[in-house]
């Protein structure tokens, strides 16, 4: 994917964009752990505090693993799609054992008990990436609203607010020399239909916003959508 310079407020950079502090090291967006390799040229990376940028490294590969064990229906790393989890659960004798537990069936069907705190906190460390990184308006406090669900849990209506491109009305333009204003006015690869930045194909796709605030979406492995906002 093209890798822009952001030519943004300089107010904005250099700190830690998920607590605001110090600047120690640079976390990609969105995790490699969600990516297969080759990864896309010129991965985004975001300042980030050595603390946040390793905290949430194991909350983010109970997601990646439990978003593979979900699709495969069950817990077995023979039957995992992306080699790499699979790999991962081979190693991780202590996840395959919470995703056999959280794994029951109703009526035959796979069903499963999603750590629900894990996967808040990954989804809030991948929108504000996704906020700093393309609008250059890091977001630091709680945010309004997240929401995160399989897209086959929406009904036709919610599936189409989702993936299209909200009201209609003119949204505010993002902040002049920022990311997303250069994909606004230069036409390229990385630009896709109703806004939707394509990170990997099949893996992994994101928007950003700021009509009425700042609104992030991501979809992982086209399954798992997920929504934050902040007002």
């Amino acid at each position: 994917m093209q890798q822009l310079r952001c030519f943004g407020d300089d107010r904005n950079k250099g700190y830690c964009v998920h607590c605001g502090g110090g600047a120690e090291t640079r976390d990609h967006v969105p995790s490699k752990v969600f990516l297969d390799e080759p990864y896309p040229e010129n991965l985004p990376v975001c300042p980030s505090c050595l603390a946040c940028n390793n905290d949430l490294s194991l909350h983010e590969e109970y997601l990646a693993c439990l978003l593979e064990c979900v699709l495969a229906g069950e817990v077995d790393s023979s039957k995992i799609r992306r080699s790499r989890i699979g790999a991962l659960l081979d190693r991780k004798p202590l996840v395959v054992e919470r995703l056999r537990n959280a794994r029951s069936e109703i009526d035959g069907v796979p069903t499963w008990s999603v750590e629900t705190e894990r996967v808040k906190a990954v989804v809030l460390k991948l929108a504000r990436g996704h906020a700093a990184y393309e609008l250059n308006e890091p977001q630091i406090d709680p945010p309004t609203y997240i929401d995160f669900k399989p897209l086959i849990c929406m009904d036709q209506t919610e599936r189409e607010t989702f993936e299209g491109s909200g009201s209609g009305a003119l949204a505010p333009w993002p902040e002049v020399g920022s990311r997303a204003m250069q994909r606004l006015l230069v036409a390229g690869s990385d630009v896709f239909a109703e806004g939707w930045l394509v990170v990997q194909e099949g893996n992994y796709r994101c928007r950003v916003s700021q009509e009425g605030g700042v609104t992030v979406q991501m979809v992982l492995r086209e399954y798992f959508a997920c929504e934050v906002a902040w007002e």
